[in-house]
């Protein structure tokens, strides 16, 4: 299969590297365009994939990935509406467009989106993926495989997406600042900042790795962490006081939101 790339910003990038990576893929199709050829020029030399001085260059592809912000798929659908082939699958990462207004926007039925968090940088996205009903399991499955390279798929409703958005697109700003804060606590202590990164970002890692792996609801592991009156009830009982959870609900709705807004 070919892969036609439209748009060459931080997740593609990611993405690509990740795909080659996997070894389950030959550069040579893997096909490139971006505004700037600078860029272009810099990934055919950095990857080997094939680059492309415009988008028909790539519109031979099987799976055509849109990487560009919602407000720029106007000027996509304008270059490749009506010249999409039947067997060709389109899959947009622009926030917001739903598969209907793709579909309108591409005059074609095979699409689908994708929405990977930036944690793809170091192969642990968590990747959310919808697809319109016309998309075969073999379809799919070809979409998942590249994303798979760069972390887990995980297939939703595309109702949920705004939702998926939130939490798994928006949530790693969320604890990269928690992850922060934590750090900043212990330097407030005496330690050395750098060190109390890594034992912070280590804790959180080890946290969320018990959640999937235990099986236990979140609240039964806090329980468990928390001894009748010491000091760890201590340090829940201040969040809790400081309406630690109602700060993430609300954190939840305004992106969610703000992604009802570029609908």
């Amino acid at each position: 299969m070919m892969y036609g790339w439209i748009g060459l910003g931080n997740m593609a990038q990611a993405i690509i590297k990740g795909m080659l990576a996997a070894e389950n893929y030959d550069a040579k199709t893997i096909l490139a365009y971006n505004r700037s050829q600078e860029k272009v020029t810099r990934f055919e030399k950095e990857y080997g994939i094939v680059g492309c001085h415009s988008v028909e260059e790539l519109l031979d592809a099987d799976v055509i990935v849109l990487g560009v912000q919602p407000q720029q798929l106007e000027a996509v659908y304008a270059q490749i509406a009506g010249q999409l082939k039947p067997h060709q699958i389109v899959v947009s990462m622009a926030a917001g467009k739903t598969i209907a207004q793709l579909q309108q926007g591409l005059n074609h039925q095979l699409v689908c989106r994708i929405m990977p968090n930036i944690n793809a940088i170091v192969g642990a996205s968590t990747t959310g993926f919808a697809s319109a009903p016309e998309l075969t399991n073999d379809m799919k499955q070809a979409v998942r495989a590249m994303f798979e390279a760069v972390g887990s798929v995980i297939e939703i409703p595309e109702e949920q997406f705004d939702v998926f958005s939130a939490i798994a697109g928006a949530s790693p700003a969320f604890t990269y600042l928690y992850i922060d804060s934590l750090a900043r606590a212990a330097v407030m202590e005496g330690m050395d900042k750098g060190t109390a990164l890594q034992i912070a970002a280590s804790a959180v890692l080890g946290s969320a790795e018990m959640v999937l792996q235990s099986n236990e609801h979140p609240w039964a592991l806090v329980d468990q962490v928390c001894s009748p009156g010491g000091t760890t009830i201590q340090g829940v009982t201040s969040l809790q006081n400081n309406h630690f959870a109602s700060t993430i609900y609300e954190a939840v709705q305004a992106v969610i939101a703000r992604d009802r807004v570029l609908k």
